[in-house]
């Protein structure tokens, strides 16, 4: 079957030049929310000075906005295919405006996080009317493809230039500002929507599943809880065992009743096709990989090599350039060998970037392992993030991209979430167990004790210690401090880059062994994408 030309769903679509000048206002509104995923990375290093947060509340700055986000994407595409996704869209961008000045006034850490999950509530409003709006647009097979195309790279685009416009920002401005850049932005961005995207909804929606969502939020989010607060509760205390139980209790029932309930917020029988379930894991560990990676790498430019947000900003530029090279590459190597050698050509690139990374030591120049890391882990993300998204988006049919979009969406910011909980818990136990012996011997002359206390759980604090005027006759037992806090913080980035590479490499066998190889036939929503010849043929 060929595509059809014209979509089951009800859109008003657009001629040429609004299809294209609608498309750079959704990409503008995807950009905005991604961005927000990876910017307040460059800034956790400030806040965390001034507001004397630990490792578990910084994880937590990251961790509240993708935990709502992917908690709740499901449950805003179902009432944007109700409702109609510009309306929701637009209820979205002015959320991000509005949570924003939270954001920015806060005055503790506790306002910072409520901010950053009121956002990613938001956020997911936004996200999941991008992909179906563009889908219901384009109605030809070949723009759509290419439509989507630009979709795609934009996700990347965002994620890649967020160190960079966040450093950029926090040389000129305190914190703060990765709030107030969004207030304009998202104004902007939802004035051009109301003026130049129509408006598109389904024209059968299944009835609204409360207590799915439900599940589903309380589990991710009774999990990340578990393990980000594990390095002070225990890994096995019976707090941490109880939560992990709690999580996946829930977790259980929302599979059990998903696939009970006639109208399931995820249809779990897309997974059933392996060329929808294996590429959604690929992007999941790719995410749970590249977020880690970022956590971990905030730590390293500004807590071991103790460069301000800008520098910092500047040296993460491989980073964005080789996914700017790796996305379009990818897509066109996978025209020509198929999604599966790509997908898990990515993740095997990714896994020797985590690798680097893992021996990058105090003394380490950047110009060598630390920038080989950036490149690969970007390359990689690059790679797997193109053909998995063409993999999941060819395998559902048009009447099926709603959810398919869904399920792609949510296994990314699960993904992050998990990757940012497990990766940044577990460097936390090791430097935690690592330095707090050495800090408990300084004597107070060098150290206060809420010094010490900030020491203890993260090597952010190292920027605060160098700064602090010190008696000469202590120079050395600080210096030997620093050296240990960097060194103690590296270890855990060993340990964590195992963790990575050992998720990443038996995902990679995994598509490997059991992702079918042929070019799928019927009607999904991306054969265009490896060229008319191709849909052509199967029509």
């Amino acid at each position: 079957m060929s595509l059809p030309t014209t979509s089951r769903h009800s859109v008003d679509v657009p001629q040429f030049r609004r299809r294209y000048l609608a498309l750079i206002v959704i990409c503008a509104a995807e950009l905005l929310v991604v961005l927000d995923n990876t910017v307040v990375n460059v800034a956790l290093p400030s806040m965390g000075l001034q507001l004397r947060a630990d490792m578990s509340g910084l994880q937590w700055v990251v961790d509240a906005y993708t935990l709502t986000f992917a908690g709740l994407l499901l449950a805003f595409g179902h009432l944007g295919d109700r409702y109609g996704r510009k309306k929701v869209m637009i209820f979205g961008l002015a959320g991000i405006a509005v949570m924003s000045v939270g954001g920015a006034v806060a005055a503790d850490l506790g306002q910072v996080i409520a901010a950053r999950a009121a956002m990613g509530v938001c956020a997911a409003a936004v996200f999941p009317a991008t992909l179906a709006l563009i889908i219901n647009i384009f109605t030809d097979a070949k723009e759509r493809a290419l439509a989507i195309a630009a979709w795609t790279a934009m996700a990347g685009f965002a994620i890649a230039i967020g160190p960079t416009a966040g450093g950029f920002l926090l040389e000129h401005f305190s914190w703060h500002s990765v709030f107030w850049i969004n207030v304009p932005v998202a104004l902007l961005v939802l004035v051009a929507a109301l003026a130049c995207v129509p408006e598109s909804k389904a024209e059968h929606v299944g009835k609204y599943d409360p207590l799915g969502i439900a599940l589903s939020l309380a589990g991710i989010t009774i999990l990340v809880w578990a393990i980000i607060e594990a390095p002070h509760n225990g890994w096995l205390s019976a707090t941490s065992i109880g939560a992990y139980a709690a999580g996946s209790a829930a977790v259980v029932a929302f599979v059990w009743w998903e696939l009970r309930t006639p109208s399931p917020v995820l249809d779990l029988n897309l997974f059933r096709n392996r060329r929808f379930s294996l590429p959604a894991l690929a992007i999941a560990v790719a995410y749970f990989s590249m977020f880690g990676f970022l956590f971990m790498i905030t730590q390293y430019f500004q807590g071991v090599m103790e460069l301000t947000p800008l520098q910092f900003g500047v040296h993460s530029l491989p980073f964005a350039i080789s996914i700017a090279i790796g996305a379009p590459l990818a897509t066109i190597i996978a025209q020509r060998i198929g999604t599966t050698a790509v997908i898990v050509f990515g993740l095997v690139v990714m896994s020797i970037g985590m690798f680097i990374a893992g021996q990058v030591e105090v003394e380490t120049p950047y110009l060598g392992p630390v920038l080989v890391s950036m490149v690969l882990m970007g390359l990689g993300l690059a790679i797997v993030q193109g053909p998995a998204t063409e993999s999941i988006m060819s395998s559902v049919t048009l009447d099926e991209a709603g959810a398919g979009s869904a399920v792609n969406d949510t296994t990314r910011e699960v993904g992050g979430t998990l990757g940012v909980a497990v990766l940044g818990s577990i460097v936390a136990s090791i430097y935690t167990t690592q330095v707090s012996p050495k800090i408990d011997a300084i004597p107070d002359a060098i150290m206060e004790p809420y010094q010490k206390a900030f020491a203890r759980e993260t090597v952010v604090s190292v920027i605060e210690i160098v700064k602090a005027p010190t008696n000469p006759v202590f120079a050395t037992q600080k210096a030997d401090l620093i050296h240990a806090m960097k060194a103690a913080c590296l270890e855990g980035f060993q340990l964590a880059s195992f963790v990575t590479v050992g998720a990443a490499m038996t995902c990679a066998l995994a598509v490997a062994l059991f992702l079918p190889c042929r070019r799928p036939e019927g009607n999904g929503v991306l054969l265009a994408w490896r060229g008319s010849e191709d849909a052509d043929e199967i029509s």
